[in-house]
């Protein structure tokens, strides 16, 4: 098989697993409240990342590579495995982290909310975005660059296989960490995996609706396969405890927004009140509250 075959069959299999999981630990059904217009959402996301951004940022650097660099093409092939994941580690996730983070900035919500607008946490959420959010996702176009410069192979698919199943994992509706926080014999090695990677407590924490009962931290817990650029940069929150609701305030005051404004501002604007999907719109901001000590 080659790389690109294996990476292919971790990555569908990973995708698999989890979905098994939802519905095994009836998860999905108790918990996934999806409406028709979540599923068109989603669907279109992923099919979009699939065949047309990630092909697209990969095509365009290659391109660029050849017409204006075409020296470099491979020199970096011969850097060992663990340089080509730290290198990866610095331009692929720790881009994404500070793209996630800026992603919550007033300019640039209105790219990321439809991943917060779920009223549920499942795999189906994971590529949940605006069109936009992804074609303008720096690590994206680094990695297209690094594929030009010879990061490829085996190490490159097994980097992307192990980033995806960190990240399904944190969206999946089945809590795979609960478990494991109950197990006193565990609690080292939990301390330092949640420091580590993203899990389902850190993530679900940032998907929270509201900050106010001292679990909900959508303010922070940015990292996708690395929790610990949050560690790292100040914005980490752990509590080993799950929101009771994620979601946006707004959408349960005025209303969903329909999936072609998610997903396609601003080429299609919203007409709802207080919509961050349109110019001049206004974000709904939840009143801060000191929450109570348990």
């Amino acid at each position: 098989m080659t790389a690109a075959q294996i990476q292919n069959a971790l990555v569908v299999c990973t995708i698999l697993g989890f979905a098994m999981m939802e519905f095994v630990s009836r998860r999905y059904k108790h918990n996934v409240n999806a409406t028709t217009n979540d599923t068109k959402l989603e669907v279109l996301m992923f099919l979009s990342v699939l065949a047309v951004t990630q092909p697209l940022a990969i095509l365009v650097t290659s391109k660029l590579g050849h017409a204006f660099f075409p020296e470099f093409k491979g020199v970096l092939a011969d850097m060992p495995w663990w340089g080509m994941v730290g290198v990866l580690l610095i331009f692929d996730d720790m881009t994404q982290y500070w793209w996630h983070r800026l992603s919550h900035s007033p300019f640039l919500w209105p790219l990321h909310r439809a991943h917060h607008s779920a009223e549920y946490m499942s795999i189906r959420v994971t590529f949940r975005n605006n069109f936009f959010y992804y074609l303008m996702m720096p690590g994206l176009w680094f990695a297209g660059a690094l594929l030009f410069l010879g990061f490829g192979g085996l190490v490159y698919a097994l980097y992307i296989a192990v980033k995806l199943f960190v990240i399904l994992g944190a969206h999946c509706a089945w809590r795979w960490d609960e478990p494991l926080y109950r197990i006193r014999a565990l609690h080292p090695l939990m301390w330092v995996l949640e420091r580590t990677i993203s899990t389902p407590a850190t993530h679900w924490a940032h998907h929270a609706i509201t900050n106010n009962d001292g679990i909900g931290h959508y303010k922070g817990n940015f990292g996708n396969l690395l929790f610990f650029w949050d560690i790292l940069f100040g914005s980490a929150h752990i509590t080993r405890q799950y929101p009771a609701k994620v979601g946006l305030i707004d959408d349960k005051l005025f209303g969903q927004e329909r999936w072609y404004h998610q997903m396609f501002y601003p080429l299609l604007q919203s007409k709802r009140e207080h919509s961050a999907l349109k110019f001049g719109g206004t974000i709904y901001a939840e009143p801060e509250v000191t929450a109570k000590s348990h």
